[in-house]
């Protein structure tokens, strides 16, 4: 007999998935109590808003971001390459739909949203991670440079729904070590 996993993380799941896949504003809190299988009274009493279930998904796509970066190699460079190498497969998985906080971002256009704090928070983490790899690597201005990678890795994200994903990775590698220049051997 397996045990079903605790109710909150049904519908954390549920919603991950249905969100991911459909749209945040297009999925209904009634869709979401139907797949994770519980009752309007058992989600309201985990999430008195959808807004807070949003919240709640995007900080699991944020921490399961977080765990996998730990798992990047301690060598700027190589970790960097590492970075752009496993957003490459990413695209490649079926049923992409681009980047989960880019896709929150423009449903949620209002920048004093909590959700947008939460995608805002997550870009932070995210720029801090690859800034701090660009000043072990000597750059001038590890932050301009973080910028213009995290602004090629979103370009990357959404080529990889619209277009060709099997091009992203090579892509993304070759797009930022031409950035790098001499950083990068």
């Amino acid at each position: 007999m397996t045990t079903r996993p605790p109710v909150r993380t049904r519908i954390l799941d549920a919603a991950a998935l249905l969100f991911y896949t459909e749209g945040i504003r297009a999925v209904s809190a009634d869709r979401i109590i139907a797949a994770a299988e519980t009752t309007k009274v058992t989600f309201y009493r985990y999430f008195r808003t959808k807004e807070e279930l949003v919240v709640a998904y995007l900080q699991a796509q944020s921490k399961r971001t977080r765990a996998a970066a730990e798992n990047l190699s301690p060598d700027p460079c190589t970790g960097l390459l590492e970075l752009a190498e496993a957003m490459g497969v990413e695209t490649c998985i079926p049923g992409f739909r681009g980047c989960p906080f880019i896709n929150a971002a423009a449903e949620y256009p209002d920048p004093r949203s909590p959700i947008r704090a939460v995608v805002l928070e997550h870009r932070q983490w995210l720029h801090a991670e690859v800034s701090g790899r660009l000043a072990q690597l000597g750059a001038q201005d590890p932050d301009s440079l973080a910028d213009q990678l995290l602004m090629l890795r979103d370009g990357a994200m959404v080529h990889g729904y619209v277009a060709d994903p099997a091009s992203v990775s090579t892509a993304l590698i070759n797009g930022g070590r031409a950035i790098l220049g001499s950083l990068v051997p």
